[in-house]
């Protein structure tokens, strides 16, 4: 079995102690004061990359950037269009490794350089089109439950945590081997989380990563003075002691205080993190429309306050060519850029850690609709599936993996045993296939159809047989056959004994009826209302 470890993003390069393992301090879910201040780190990138004649004017600062070759040879987009991750990096740290000056940790709030962690709290997914259509901004909650690759003992964790995990063990590994500096730890760590995270927003969207841009939480103390105060709008007034937001209803102009209030408040908001995203989108669309209004990239003084943060607080991939960019943008300039939240089909608690449950076929389906996608092709043979497909059931959904066996049936399989688990089967979602190759083309289309599942061979199975293993965290995904969506929200609060193994009894507690709201889509040009 292979259980993420749940941090609550308190891993830092001090983490790795004797024994290897991470130090691991929990908090609660949703904490104030790390996703605002990652919200405003990442307002220095919408404004780089959504404005055309800003880039234009950067075209020679690429040499005092800092660069990443983490995207490697991984697929790039063949349309024309570009997609580039925007990552706001809740780090402590300088580029170096090195602590962020007090008087700065001060301003923000934060603590000291041993607080916090690599948690990447903004992951935004910018689609640049080249037909001169809008720019859509997609947001992934930072709790989405999601499968990683090549991250020691974990095959899921929440989309936060791949970054700084893969730093960890990349750290621990060279560590193991002598090296013992520290720069060349924090550096060579940071390009493995870069990856990591670049390959987890991949294979969760299943669209091509282009490029990407990262800043650190200084970048987000050196834009906030810059940016003074912004214009926001809310639908209803709100009073939270906690972020000392207190604010009426209607358009208002937020002084530098204020506005890290309105990005920081979570409590009294019906949707959480959810609402606290919108409140960012917003923040962005109000800040970009500043800079831009205040004539910033016309201006050499202003604009010299921008790349002075770009140089010292951001990190781009290699090879990004900003002139060529700034003319793909000049084709959009006039175009206001939308931004959306990824779904969420229910919030959970998995080993005491809230996360997000996810239909990965069908917010893929919603990335591929808002960056004007094709369908993929399918690549599963028309004929009748020759292997014959086991479902067990290792959560608390009564019922499911029988229903999942009729929805395979119905889609071609040939049916198996149905039943529970074993402490063998573990308690994560799997398929495993016998030997013969049509088992494991069968095999990897049961896996797509079931949200794609890990894959594995297991000899022990005969040829021509499947087994799939139904984890927890399990949701049918909405292309599946409809006899397996009846489940979807019917799970119930429950605790079963831990599996053999397991330190502690294994909790999972899902909401029954509340769906979470991802709420409309904010457009930019204009200062939205929001919760």
């Amino acid at each position: 079995m292979t259980r993420s470890t749940q941090y609550g993003g308190e891993m830092s390069y001090n983490s790795v102690r004797r024994g290897g393992a991470p130090s691991h301090r929990m908090a609660p879910r949703r904490r104030a004061g790390r996703g605002w201040r990652i919200a405003l780190s990442a307002t220095a990138l919408m404004v780089l990359v959504s404005t055309g004649f800003g880039w234009y004017q950067l075209r020679t600062l690429t040499v005092g950037l800092t660069t990443s070759d983490a995207l490697g040879d991984g697929p790039r987009s063949e349309d024309g269009a570009t997609n580039i991750l925007l990552i706001g990096l809740d780090s402590r740290k300088d580029q170096q490794g090195n602590d962020l000056p007090q008087a700065i940790l001060d301003q923000l709030h934060a603590g000291d350089g041993e607080e916090g962690g690599y948690n990447t709290n903004t992951l935004i997914v910018l689609h640049v089109p080249d037909d001169g259509s809008k720019i859509t901004a997609l947001s992934i909650p930072r709790d989405d439950y999601v499968p990683v690759k090549g991250i020691p003992g974990n095959d899921h964790v929440k989309i936060k945590e791949a970054y700084g995990l893969e730093k960890f063990y990349t750290e621990q590994g060279l560590t193991a081997k002598g090296v013992i500096d520290r720069q060349t730890l924090e550096t060579k760590g940071r390009e493995a989380g870069r990856a990591e995270t670049l390959q987890t927003v991949r294979d969760f969207l299943g669209v091509p990563i282009d490029r990407f841009a990262e800043v650190n939480l200084a970048g987000f103390y050196d834009l906030a003075e810059a940016l003074g105060g912004v214009d926001v709008c809310l639908n209803h007034s709100v009073d939270d002691d906690y972020s000392g937001a207190k604010f009426p209803a209607g358009p208002q102009t937020l002084n530098a205080s204020q506005s890290l209030a309105f990005v920081r408040q979570r409590h009294g908001l019906d949707n959480g993190d959810l609402d606290r995203t919108h409140r960012q989108q917003a923040f962005l669309v109000s800040a970009m429309h500043k800079l831009q209004s205040a004539g910033t990239f016309i201006n050499p003084g202003k604009l010299q306050g921008l790349l002075d943060v770009a140089e010292k607080d951001v990190v781009i991939s290699s090879g990004w060519d900003i002139g060529s960019y700034a003319q793909q943008l000049g084709k959009v300039a006039g175009s206001t850029t939308e931004f959306q939240t990824l779904p969420v089909v229910r919030y959970d608690s998995i080993d005491g850690q809230d996360v997000n449950i996810v239909d990965i076929p069908a917010i893929r389906a919603q990335v591929r609709a808002a960056f004007g996608m094709p369908e993929p092709s399918s690549t599963r043979s028309a004929t009748p599936s020759t292997s014959t497909v086991d479902v067990v059931n290792a959560g608390d959904t009564a019922g499911l993996a029988t229903d999942v066996s009729k929805a395979l049936v119905a889609d071609g399989f040939a049916a198996g045993q149905v039943g529970n688990a074993t402490s063998r089967d573990g308690t994560d979602s799997s398929v495993s296939y016998g030997s013969g190759a049509d088992a494991e083309a069968d095999a990897r289309a049961a896996s797509a159809l079931l949200g794609d599942l890990s894959l594995a061979r297991d000899p022990t199975l005969p040829p021509g047989r499947i087994r799939i293993v139904l984890g927890r965290t399990f949701t049918p995904p909405s292309g599946l056959n409809a006899s397996a969506k009846s489940f979807v929200m019917q799970s119930v609060p429950s605790t079963r004994a831990a599996s053999p193994g397991s330190a502690t009894p294994i909790t999972t507690t899902a909401a029954a009826t509340a769906i979470p709201d991802q709420g409309r889509p904010v457009e930019g040009g204009t200062v939205p209302c929001v919760d």
